[in-house]
């Protein structure tokens, strides 16, 4: 079967590998000159790490996992002074007590090489037009090429341009979590003894992790919807030097000279996907396009490496009854992706609390635990 992916992330990484063990002709169409490899640190956990061993990978995680179980259980709050004021723990509603943390470009890294070399990836170039014959999915793309397959899967992350062709405008399942974040490198001064620090002003927050070889964090901010344009780094830039511009306590300006200059600034809403159903005909959606948790939840990667392996094993198994199989994907994700959905509220007002009050009171509560 000729499979299209869109997206070569970790979704749509993960779905190559599955399918293309399975026998699957896969071409992954990704529309970034390349990979995109730079980001904070992501967890791998529960049911996730056995996928990582069926794909032949948990040993590449373990050895890669970035010592984050030597470190402190919590994250440190702090006042405008630097001074700890309060702990946040980090657990999170979780598939199982299991988890790794990997930087990002290491688990892009082993799973990009676990993929089948005859896989086929096209990088700068995405899905235009799509028609689901029935038989077939069309598809035109950016560049002008078509191609015909007998099953799209949409792993084209939380803006999902599949979604978007097939389902309608991203505004009927997206909903925002009136929050917008941003993350980044900065300069090794700026590290955190090997921890991680917060710093949080009514509706602002702002975060420093340090680790042996990155330093990084950002910026959490409330704020309803902003039009912007998501794929212009520089309005987006712009959009937390201005919800910043006022904030001046513990390390905020030397973070926001940094973000002036940064090569690796990422942005965007805190978001989840709402769908009745993940897919229509021989069209399926994977990931953050079906089903985003949102940052808050820390189950996006485990989600979207489970439900790849759960696609391809159901897609095996119903010998061509898409359907059937779909259907089957769905019963077995919805569950896990309500789990990570609804713990995210609570996580969210942790980070970033709207008054004065909301953070005393988040500091009571979490008292700082001192050296």
């Amino acid at each position: 079967m000729a499979i299209l992916i869109s997206g070569a992330s970790i979704a749509g990484l993960s779905a190559a590998q599955r399918f293309a063990a399975l026998g699957a002709e896969v071409t992954v169409v990704e529309r970034a000159p390349s990979l995109r490899r730079h980001g904070a640190p992501i967890d791998v956990r529960g049911d996730a790490l056995d996928v990582a061993a069926r794909m032949g990978i948990r040993d590449a995680l373990v050895a890669h996992e970035t010592g984050a179980a030597q470190r402190t259980a919590f994250t440190h709050l702090v006042d405008a002074e630097g001074v700890r004021v309060g702990t946040l723990p980090t657990e999170l509603p979780q598939l199982s007590s299991d988890d790794l943390e990997l930087f990002r470009e290491d688990l892009i890294d082993i799973l990009y090489g676990s993929v089948d070399p005859k896989v086929t990836f096209v990088f700068e170039d995405s899905i235009q037009e799509l028609t689901d014959t029935g038989a077939a999915v069309q598809v035109r793309f950016a560049s002008g090429r078509t191609g015909s397959y007998e099953l799209l899967i949409g792993a084209d992350g939380i803006h999902s341009t599949t979604r978007r062709l097939l389902f309608g405008p991203e505004r009927r399942y997206r909903r925002h979590l009136g929050v917008y974040y941003g993350i980044l490198s900065f300069p090794d001064e700026l590290g955190a003894d090997g921890e991680t620090y917060v710093y949080s002003e009514p509706g602002r927050s702002a975060l420093i992790s340090d680790y042996a070889r990155w330093t990084g964090g950002g910026f959490t901010f409330l704020s309803p919807e902003i039009p912007h344009d998501y794929h212009d780094v520089e309005q987006q830039r712009q959009i937390v030097l201005d919800a910043y511009s006022e904030v001046r306590g513990w390390k905020i300006p030397e973070m926001l000279e940094a973000l002036k200059n940064s090569g690796d600034f990422y942005f965007d809403s805190a978001s989840q996907i709402h769908m009745d159903g993940w897919s229509r005909g021989r069209v399926v959606l994977l990931g953050d396009s079906a089903f985003a948790p949102s940052f808050f939840s820390g189950q996006g990667t485990p989600l979207a490496m489970i439900g790849a392996d759960i696609l391809a094993a159901e897609w095996a198994s119903c010998e061509g009854d898409l359907e059937k199989a779909f259907g089957r994907y769905e019963e077995a994700m919805r569950p896990l992706v309500s789990v990570a959905q609804d713990g995210v509220p609570e996580a969210r007002d942790r980070v970033v609390p709207a008054s004065w009050e909301a953070i005393e009171e988040r500091n009571r509560q979490w008292p700082p635990k001192l050296d």
